[in-house]
């Protein structure tokens, strides 16, 4: 068993899915958010977005330090460049993973903020965060949609919008 290609192969299926849903994003909506203490629509669809580009970093480093690198999300002006963004991520990330070794998913990578660690994992494990991460912030953003009356793609098999 090819561990490479099975990452491949979920990367590859969760991106069929994940574009689905980021095409439903209205403009009107990005800054839209069902709570206080949720993230406004803008904020979790870039993350969304962005997370692939996870493989790629996972497997060309040793760690991020968010004290030396602060995050700063892509800014975007409208629900049509979120695509773009998550394009982007994901060529880089399948590209990268297509010329991994089994070996390079080993090592053990590190995510910090200056000496404090947050967390510490193999490569592979960073990876299936990364996948784990996009279908868990995926799931909350179809209850955005939901909640605007925004008809749900199926993720894993059908949505109660495609068995009417």
């Amino acid at each position: 068993m090819n561990i490479v290609a099975l990452l491949q192969h979920e990367m590859e299926q969760e991106a069929k899915t994940t574009r689905k849903f980021l095409s439903l994003i209205p403009t009107q909506n990005l800054h839209w958010k069902p709570h206080t203490k949720s993230m406004d629509m803008k904020t979790l669809a870039v993350h969304i977005a962005e997370l692939l580009s996870w493989v790629e970093m996972a497997l060309n480093t040793d760690g991020l330090d968010f004290a030396a690198q602060p995050y700063e999300p892509t800014p975007i002006e409208n629900a049509a460049a979120l695509l773009p963004v998550f394009e982007s991520a994901y060529k880089k990330g399948l590209e990268r993973l297509s010329m991994a070794k089994e070996s390079e998913l080993e090592p053990i990578w590190t995510l910090r903020n200056g000496e404090t660690i947050l967390a510490s994992m193999s490569k592979y494990e960073v990876i299936r965060h990364a996948f784990s991460q996009i279908t868990h912030h995926r799931a909350q953003l179809g209850v955005y949609l939901r909640l605007l009356d925004i008809a749900i793609p199926g993720s894993y098999g059908p949505s109660a919008d495609e068995m009417k």
